[in-house]
């Protein structure tokens, strides 16, 4: 019995971790019904993950002024947005011009919330696992490769972008040619490969404004 015990735990364990995933990515398509579930903000302090929208976004214009009015929550400010099929993507910026996290818009609400993955478990400053310490041992070009490999190995026909920092790991669009496909994840200290699957089809992007 005991040897059949211990046969089970990895599994066990798989399990667990499977379902944490799909519950946040299930938060992600959900948002607008999971207000303040209580992610770490900034200084240690609680702060809810997502708040709640006034009405449908449907366009890019709409989904910055959605992912400024959460921003504004923790002091920070928003760059680069994008337009996918199942949701609108935003990056929020610090006071030194550093990213910060990144947050999901829902199109048919305009509710806000923290990006589902690395923004959720792997951000050392805004994630669920707040305070953490923030230990870099994977380098920008070291992700890259890594991100590459993975693509090689799992998504034949892309190849990574360039890797954008966050606490705690990196975020890199996938690309076929010039073309954006998607995004992943990098951990900046264990090298981890984190595919983002929530999007859908890419659609457009708004670059970080000029005027921070």
């Amino acid at each position: 019995m005991s040897r059949l015990r211990r046969r089970w735990r990895p599994a066990a364990v798989l399990v667990a971790a499977t379902a944490t995933l799909v519950a946040s990515i299930g938060w992600a398509l959900a948002g607008s019904r999971a207000w303040d579930t209580g992610a770490w903000g900034p200084g240690g302090s609680m702060m809810g993950q997502a708040v709640p929208g006034s009405g449908p976004v449907r366009s890019l214009a709409a989904a910055y002024r959605a992912a400024a009015g959460f921003a504004d929550r923790w002091g920070l400010h928003v760059g680069e947005v994008m337009q996918f099929d199942n949701n609108f993507y935003a990056e929020l910026i610090d006071t030194a011009g550093s990213r910060a996290t990144e947050v999901l818009v829902d199109p048919a609400s305009g509710a806000v919330g923290l990006e589902p993955g690395p923004a959720m478990m792997w951000n050392t400053s805004y994630g669920m696992m707040h305070p953490a310490a923030a230990t870099t041992t994977v380098p920008p070009q070291r992700a890259h490769q890594l991100a590459d490999q993975w693509l090689h190995r799992n998504q034949p026909g892309l190849h990574a972008g360039d890797p954008e920092a966050f606490p705690g790991y990196y975020t890199l669009h996938t690309l076929r040619g010039d073309r954006i496909m998607g995004m992943l994840s990098v951990h900046a200290a264990t090298g981890a490969v984190w595919y983002h699957t929530w999007h859908g089809r890419f659609i457009a992007i708004q670059e970080a404004p000029q005027d921070h």
